[in-house]
């Protein structure tokens, strides 16, 4: 049996999150395995219903990229602001990944080939 996790990594904020994985789990070499999008409320002249549909497009967003990574043992979430907490809340949340390791560290964006080489170096 193999002990080798599942460790994904992303960067993220609000619009925008990088997806990486381990292509093969024995060579260990992460890649990008996806971009998610999140495009944003449409401007709406009622506060609260921008807010409600903020907050769907949020979940939408948040589920989106976790169907990027199914299994995960170990996350490692990086990028500005509020977003990668929030993110931290959902998978808590969630069944399926509520017993994944999860950390966080706050970073600028970068290329994705800068990312990788990140994300390989937090791991190694």
């Amino acid at each position: 049996m193999s002990n080798t996790k599942k460790q994904f990594g992303i960067w993220m904020d609000s619009h925008h999150a990088t997806i990486l994985g381990k292509e093969d789990l024995d060579t260990g070499e992460f890649i990008i395995l996806g971009h998610v999008e999140n495009e944003g409320p449409a401007t709406n002249s009622n506060e609260k219903t921008a807010n409600n549909h903020e907050i769907t497009l949020t979940q939408k967003f948040f589920k989106e990229i976790a169907m990027l990574m199914p299994n995960v043992d170990e996350i490692h979430i990086s990028g500005t602001g509020q977003v990668q907490e929030q993110f931290m809340h959902y998978l808590a949340d969630t069944a399926q990944y509520k017993n994944a390791v999860t950390t966080e560290s706050t970073s600028n964006k970068m290329s994705d080939e800068r990312l990788t080489e990140y994300i390989r170096d937090y791991f190694n």
